[in-house]
């Protein structure tokens, strides 16, 4: 059974090329646009890993993560964040936070990869 990776990106394009990668390495795909979707999406579908974004509507990759991080159903999943966002602040936060990893974009392919199978144990 593959495993499953919910994209939390308010950007169609980065979530269309994270798709399309993804997919071509045997993952199965949920796609979240904004906060309030990501964490339903990540409640109902339990998904192995998540691929967050900091920058989102509605509210921010830290302060869904710090939703994820309470939720007895959410609270172990692996979430590496991928972001536009090179802060070292930033970055240092989400990692101190749980995070399994913090992703800056652009960002070769096979980088991401070995982070997310790193992540999924893989």
């Amino acid at each position: 059974m593959p495993k499953k990776i919910l994209i939390a990106d308010d950007d169609k394009g980065t979530v269309s090329f994270l798709t399309s990668i993804l997919k071509a390495n045997n993952y199965e795909v949920i796609v979240a646009f904004d906060g309030m979707q990501t964490i339903a999406a990540a409640h109902k579908e339990k998904p192995d890993l998540i691929l967050l974004d900091i920058m989102m509507p509605v509210r921010s990759g830290i302060h869904i993560f710090e939703n994820l991080k309470i939720s007895s159903l959410t609270a172990i999943t692996p979430v590496i964040f991928i972001t536009g966002v090179a802060n070292a602040e930033i970055r240092q936060k989400a990692l101190e936070m749980g995070a399994a990893d913090y992703v800056v974009k652009p960002f070769e392919t096979e980088y991401l990869l070995s982070k997310i199978r790193k992540a999924l144990g893989e």
